[in-house]
């Protein structure tokens, strides 16, 4: 079978686990091919994400390398055989990875915090707020590109208002608030849209006031993704060459820290409708 051209970010979170069991046991990829009758080629694919692995070869390089921890073995197989095709892929070719990864990541999320300075976050954007923000990121972008874009994010809205809703916290800062990015009419859309979102029972929105004390906390946007276990969680955070993937362990317990922070810093849930109650009538 050929390699994948274009692994998806689980698919290659599956590879990196098994590369860091790898070398947890100090084995080279020649070693595991050689047991497994394969070729270090093949197993350097399986851990870029380059090539699946199936149930019966994945328990059998889980026993390889020792791994006694059930629960991450069985998460790890689930990741190997899952066949799920989302909603996301009627967008491959037309849009770029990053915007399927995020789609995937998401519907696999046990859970999802999120932190947001400068825009409301994406999974509360109403049409006309995305509109703008992509409209004015993208000077004169064509209506075939701004489409999907717009469709894409309106779609991902299904993590939350699904079947089987994901539990999703939002600490929105309030310049994130405040900034019009289009007019007042959208700006009070898109307040009255997040405060019909905070009705749900697995939605909460904490904001962070301008006149807070002891925020030094700007650049701390970010969305956490929480895994089946807590070493499978993943954070996504803004980066010069687009959206930066974290899942190594000492990384995540740093955001995991920085989330606590954030949260210091803003309102409770109900403190956090009022101000937002009290933003709408000033418009």
């Amino acid at each position: 079978m050929a390699p994948r051209s274009q692994p998806t970010a689980r698919q290659v979170r599956l590879g990196t686990e098994l590369r860091r069991l790898r070398e947890a046991t100090g084995l080279k990829a020649r070693d595991v091919a050689a047991l497994l009758s394969s070729t270090s080629a093949q197993i350097s694919q399986v851990e870029a994400g380059l090539a699946g692995v199936s149930e019966e070869r994945m328990r059998r390089l889980a026993a390889h390398y020792a791994c006694a921890d059930e629960a991450f073995i069985e998460a790890l197989v689930a990741m190997a055989t899952d066949r799920t095709r989302g909603w996301w892929e009627e967008f491959r070719g037309i849009l770029s990875p990053p915007f399927l990864n995020t789609a995937e990541l998401e519907h696999h999320a046990t859970f999802l915090r999120e932190v947001v300075i400068a825009y409301v976050p994406g999974l509360f954007q109403i049409p006309d707020y995305a509109r703008a923000v992509y409209s004015y990121v993208i000077p004169g972008i064509p209506d075939s590109e701004l489409e999907p874009r717009l469709e894409h994010r309106m779609r991902r809205r299904t993590v939350l208002e699904g079947e089987h809703p994901t539990p999703y916290e939002a600490i929105v800062h309030e310049a994130a608030l405040r900034i019009r990015v289009a007019d007042r009419r959208v700006a009070r859309a898109q307040l009255k849209a997040i405060l019909h979102q905070t009705d749900l029972d697995h939605v909460s929105v904490r904001v962070i006031p301008f006149d807070q004390d002891n925020f030094a906390g700007a650049g701390a946007t970010m969305m956490y993704l929480g895994g089946p276990l807590a070493r499978l969680d993943t954070g996504l955070r803004d980066a010069p060459t687009g959206t930066a993937v974290i899942d190594a362990e000492p990384h995540l317990v740093r955001l995991r820290a920085l989330l606590g922070q954030v949260e210091k810093s803003s309102l409770s849930p109900a403190r956090s409708q009022d101000f937002i109650h009290h933003m709408i009538k000033e418009l």
